[in-house]
Parts: structure tokens; sequence; C-alpha cells
């Protein structure tokens, strides 16, 4: 379960390569699971011990749904069906989080008790101290009920840039049984398990208060839903679901996860404003020069992006992303009085990852998402400089997870320049990927023209 992963953030899990999984390294695994064909409300092959979990007199996941419109999925409280991007901030340990979620183009075909169910996938990544965390890949369907469930996921863990396992990994119909993740209508009182085989996951959710409204992007956001889950080790913890975003928080203080944007519900129409143009062209413009070290035009450049985020956010924006494009700016000015050239390059990185979060909401997600894969290339590129081997690693496969997100024709025209990169970045020739950079960010300008 998607923000659920707190938890596993905060045990150090992280991502992996697409098609790899605890499966494909030992294939008897789950066979059981398969043969004994799971109801909804048994727990796969071993048992979550003494875990105090609801009765099931209270639990609404116990019956055999039937899928005849799978990935039409609207459930208002996780419209995972109609989500297109949602990017998700706050911390882990006191260190900065970011997640972004993604539908892929594509579904996947998930054999349960005799049926095969075509699934959404939902692509998971999230960044911890802006390196690569971890990586999944989700499974959801809408059954005739209105419920959603969840078929499994693949997930891929990183430590230092690189694949540290796939825990997590899991399958309906193989490991355990399909899981329920949101029912059609829930009420205080009612529980189900969104993850629902032991020993490798579960999880079970009681709904606590419903018809609740919450803060979001936009303003105020009724008919939120609040559940507390509890873990396989036996903690718990309280989240938030709201109409539109599904969802929507978990946590708090040093561990803290919430929305900060998601379209389709907070796009606005229009073409996206100049001010907004100012700051991610001046963020690139800063990272071009600071390696000349002339301070002033810096300085100018900065201030130029000050005032354009000043008008812009006095016409209201989402706060966690003015809370975001604050501190990038201030870290930005900062770095900039210190002469410090690579904290000035990382600082123009950071503001524009902030600067794209804003657009995300008048662009087409695939502009979108062009415009990060030339961020993370600036990134690979500082990485390289200065010789940080994990992150550079790390941004590989980050260029690689946002390249997944596009279709076949859009990424063609690139597919070349980001294996050149790859490869360049791996030799560590700092020289080659700046060239291979600047090919690429040419490609990508022809695509978006």
């Amino acid at each position: 379960m998607r923000i659920a992963r707190m938890a596993k953030l905060l045990a150090g899990l992280a991502f992996a390569v697409a098609g790899c999984s605890e499966r494909a390294l030992d294939p008897s695994r789950g066979q059981f699971a398969l043969e004994q064909g799971f109801a909804p409300g048994l727990a796969a092959g071993g048992d979550c011990g003494d875990l105090p979990t609801q009765p099931d007199s209270v639990r609404v996941d116990l019956y055999d749904p039937s899928f005849s419109d799978p990935i039409n999925a609207d459930n208002p409280l996780f419209p995972v069906g109609e989500l297109d991007r949602v990017v998700l901030l706050g911390s882990v340990e006191g260190e900065p989080l970011r997640v972004e979620t993604t539908r892929l183009h594509g579904t996947r075909t998930v054999a349960i008790k005799g049926q095969e169910v075509e699934t959404i996938i939902s692509q998971y990544v999230a960044w911890v101290g802006g390196r690569i965390h971890e990586v999944a890949l989700d499974f959801y369907a809408q059954d005739d009920q209105g419920a959603v469930w969840y078929f499994g996921e693949d997930v891929f863990n990183y430590e230092d840039g690189e694949v540290a396992d796939t825990e997590g990994t899991w399958l309906a119909g193989q490991d355990g049984p399909v899981a329920m993740i949101m029912p059609a209508d829930p009420e205080v009182g009612d529980a189900w398990r969104p993850e629902n085989a032991c020993p490798l996951v579960f999880e079970e959710v009681t709904a606590t208060q419903t018809g609740v409204t919450v803060q979001g992007p936009r303003g105020p956001v009724a008919g939120a839903l609040i559940v507390t889950e509890l873990h396989m080790d036996g903690s718990t913890e309280g989240k938030t679901f709201a109409p539109g975003y599904g969802e929507f928080s978990t946590g708090a203080k040093l561990d803290l996860e919430a929305v900060a944007v998601a379209v389709p519900i907070d796009a606005l129409p229009g073409r996206e404003p100049e001010e907004l143009d100012v700051l991610s062209d001046g963020a690139e413009r800063i990272f071009e020069e600071a390696r000349r070290g002339r301070w002033r035009d810096l300085a100018a450049i900065a201030e130029e992006m000050a005032e354009a985020w000043e008008d812009y956010r006095a016409t209201g924006v989402p706060p966690m992303l003015e809370a975001q494009m604050n501190d990038a700016l201030d870290a930005l000015d900062e770095a900039i009085d210190a002469r410090d050239k690579n904290e000035i390059r990382q600082a123009s990185i950071n503001a524009s990852l902030a600067s794209v979060d804003f657009e995300l909401r008048y662009d087409d997600r695939s502009e979108i998402d062009l415009d990060l894969i030339e961020i993370w290339t600036r990134q690979l590129v500082l990485d390289t400089h200065t010789h940080d081997r994990g992150g550079v690693l790390g941004d590989i496969a980050t260029l690689g997870v946002i390249r997944d997100r596009l279709t076949e024709s859009e990424r063609g025209p690139i597919e070349a320049n980001l294996r050149a990169l790859r490869s360049a970045a791996q030799s560590g020739d700092p020289v080659a990927v700046e060239e291979i950079a600047a090919q690429l960010q040419a490609a990508i300008s022809r695509l978006a023209s």
C-alpha cells in the first residue's frame, strides 16, 4: 500500500530493475498458494503471530470480487484509474522525502482463482535526501461493487544507487490472495486488509472517521476518510484518504508524507504563467553559468527568479509546493553568497524540480517527464564531476524510471542518447557525459517543438 511504505522507508528499503523480483529469484515461492486457490480473507502460508487483528464480523473484504470493467477505477477515495500523476512531499527521520506516483501506459493481467483480471499499473518512486530509494510497480483493479483491490507489487529497493533487494514483492494468486485496498463505501468501524500474505506482507486497516474535511493543494477537501493501519510488526499509524486524491497523508513531523499536487484534480486551464518560465529558465542558466564564477551575473539571475516567484505565489499556490520553492530559492541565495560552485548547481537543480511541480498543473504529463529527464541529466553531470559514484548510479536509475513513463513514440528519439549517457556515466568520463547531455537536451527540445 503506497503511503504505508513509510515503514519500509524507515527500515531502509529502495529500488531495482524492471522485470526482476523475488519470484524470479525463487521460482518455487508461492507454489503452495497457487495450488490452494486462496479466498480473499485468508492469509498465505504462515501467520502474523498474535497481532490484534479485527474480527471477521467487521471486515468488509470477505467476499469473492468479480471484475467486468476492472481498469475503470473511479472509487472517489482511491481513483487510481483517473489519477495521472501525484507528487508527495515530506520527510523520513528528518531527511527530505519526495514521491511521484504515475499511472503507466498499458496494463498487466493477473490470474486469481481461475479468473484473469486486467490491472492498472501504477509506478511509485521515492527519493530520500535527493537520492533514489525505492521504486515499485503496483497492480490495481476495481470490482463490480466499486471496491478497489490490490493485486500485488514488484518492489525494487536501492542503496547507494544500486538495487539492494526486492523485499516487499508479492503477487495475488501466487503469494497470497487479492487484497482490498478501498471499499466502495467505507463506514466507521469497517476493517479490510490491503495486504494479506504473511509472512511476506500484511496490513489491516480500520476506518475511524468519515466525512472529514482536510486541507488540500487547492483548499478544503470534504469527504475524507481517516483510518488506523496495523502493520505486520505490530505497529500502527494513522492515514488519510481524500476524494479525488486517494492516499492523501500519513505520519507527522519528522516522518511525514502528504500530497503536494495531483493531476488531473489540481490541473489548471490555460498556458503556464510567464513567471514559471522565468523560474525554470533561470535555474537552468545558473547551472550552466555557475562554473564560470561570475558571481554578479548569478546573483542577478537569482534576483529575477525571486521577483518572478513573488509575483506567481501572490496568485495562490499549493502550500507544500510553496514551502518547497521557498527552501530552494533560499538555498540558492546562500550558495551564491558562499561562492560554492557545486552547491550553487545543486541548489539550481532543486529549484528546477520545485518549478516543474507547478508546471504539472498546466502542461501535459509527457512534457513534464521530458523536463524531468533534463533536470536529472543535470544532476548526473554534477554527480559525475564530483565523483559521487552512488549519486551517478542513482541518477541513471532515475532516468530509466522516467523513460519508462513515456510512450514508445516519445522515448524513441531519445533512446540512443540515454544509452550513450548511461555508458559514459558508468565509465566516469565527465567530458563525455557533458557532451552527451547536451545532445540529449537538443533531442528533447526537438521533441517539445
